[in-house]
């Protein structure tokens, strides 16, 4: 069976470029490419599209032709280049705080190494002071990304919105964040619905950062906050009423996860429940909130994940204390009923089902909470 530790034997108090230190390890030069270009702006490119109903939310498919994918390509490879660049920094953070996704991708490739394909990348954020869903998403939408439905969850006081890649970035080959483009999911606490005593804390602390909303995507690259540290005991107001907010409080704009595509793996892995169980097998806990295999109410679209790493925070008192980091997830995207009679070796990316569900997104969103983190401990 395959442990791994979740946490770090080290405080994170690295130094960052911003005038206060960062909640994140510092990582050599090396470990990512640098920043170094300048951002190229891409006017939004729109593609035909069908919609497909489920439930209350409407999910498109896209059925362009030949020519539309050639109209529509991405002609600047300068900018991708860079944007590519970009992920693969926020990626590196990632995996560098995260022993467990990093663990279970290179399980994953040691079985079906051909190519892991990314179905979509998460972000939290505050919905005050620009600091919420726009300030992440105006990045992916410089590159030719669209917006697309928004998802709404009232209990935990949350709204989200994901966006899709430029069609012609679907390439074949490559991995990860140097293959097809993923779907981009970003979520937002309604602050405004919450206790005067937590609006009072995300107000100070995004106020006290000026224009680091500008700076988000930077920020995630790198594996900074864009704010000071926070007091133990401020965190520990949010999550006694968020822990939503208090993860965001402590992690910033770090990705909060990686989604796998099981359905693009060429092994038996390739069935989400296969590659639960190989998962489980080797040790790693899921996400058991509302079952450990979450499904639409379709049919088509089947999630799972793993328990969240913890990972030890030096706050700004003093005090060290474990918080929580971030997951990996799966996902299974079957193909839409119009299709179901296309040989397999014809089926597309845009054959299948497209967008997400409340219900599934809900109970994913328990990957951080402390529950599930008690219950892996």
């Amino acid at each position: 069976m395959r442990l791994v530790s979740t946490m770090f034997s080290s405080c994170l108090c690295s130094s960052a470029i911003t005038k206060t230190a960062s909640p994140v390890p510092s990582l050599a030069a090396s470990s990512f490419q640098p920043l170094r270009r300048a951002f190229v702006s891409f006017s939004h490119l729109s593609f035909p599209r069908n919609s497909v109903s489920s439930g209350n939310l409407k999910f498109c498919t896209v059925c362009a032709s030949k020519s539309d994918v050639q109209s529509h390509s991405f002609r600047h490879e300068g900018g991708e280049s860079f944007f590519r660049d970009v992920l693969t920094s926020m990626e590196t953070v990632y995996l560098n705080r995260n022993p467990t996704a990093k663990a279970i991708l290179e399980l994953v490739r040691s079985v079906d190494d051909e190519q892991i394909c990314y179905d979509h990348l998460a972000f939290r954020t505050f919905g005050v002071n620009g600091y919420g869903i726009k300030s992440i998403a105006s990045f992916f939408l410089d590159y030719g990304y669209t917006q697309q439905e928004e998802l709404r969850l009232p209990a935990k006081k949350l709204k989200a919105l994901w966006f899709s890649p430029p069609r012609s970035s679907s390439q074949n080959g490559g991995s990860g964040v140097n293959g097809p483009w993923p779907r981009v999911f970003i979520s937002e606490l309604l602050v405004d619905q919450m206790s005067p005593k937590t609006q009072e804390i995300i107000r100070k602390y995004t106020g006290k950062a000026g224009s680091g909303n500008k700076h988000a995507a930077l920020a995630s690259s790198l594996g900074s906050l864009t704010w000071e540290k926070p007091l133990y005991s401020e965190f520990q107001q949010l999550a006694g009423e968020s822990e939503y907010a208090a993860w965001t409080l402590v992690n910033g704009y770090a990705l909060n996860h990686v989604t796998i595509s099981t359905h693009r793996l060429k092994s038996n892995l390739r069935n989400i429940k296969s590659l639960n169980h190989f998962i489980e097998q080797n040790g790693f806990k899921l996400n058991s909130e509302g079952g450990v295999l979450k499904v639409s109410p379709d049919g088509l679209l089947m999630q799972s994940s793993t328990v969240a790493d913890s990972i030890p925070f030096c706050f700004s008192d003093g005090v060290n204390e474990s918080v929580p980091c971030s997951y990996i997830e799966f996902a299974e995207r079957l193909v839409l009923p119009q299709y179901k009679n296309l040989p397999e070796n014809e089926v597309q990316e845009f054959h299948r089902r497209d967008g997400f569900e409340v219900g599934n997104a809900d109970k994913i969103f328990e990957s951080t909470s402390k529950e599930q983190l008690t219950r892996r401990a």
